[in-house]
């Protein structure tokens, strides 16, 4: 049995409570917001919304990288080759 109430959970609630936050995420498959003051800070997901978000990251920055290099390619700039930025950083 569930003994918070549903809905945003104070950080010092998210202390006393934090096997039932996360039987909540993992379990239950709640989002549960954490609040301090009042404002949300931050928030307990199911790891399959985690790994949903960070798949969705993943395709905006690959899509961004292709709008990139297509710009790249269109100015016509040379290329800096690999060996002598990793030289200038000293790597």
């Amino acid at each position: 049995m569930l003994d918070l109430p549903e809905g945003p959970v104070t950080s010092a609630k998210a202390r006393e409570h934090f096997a039932e936050l996360l039987d909540r995420a993992a379990e239950h498959k709640e989002r549960v917001v954490l609040t301090r003051r009042g404002r949300p800070i931050a928030a307990v997901i199911p790891i399959e919304d985690l790994r949903w978000l960070e798949a969705i990251e993943n395709l905006l920055d690959a899509e961004e990288f292709r709008r990139a290099k297509e710009e790249f390619e269109r100015s016509g700039e040379p290329a800096i080759p690999w060996e002598r930025i990793k030289g200038e950083l000293g790597l």
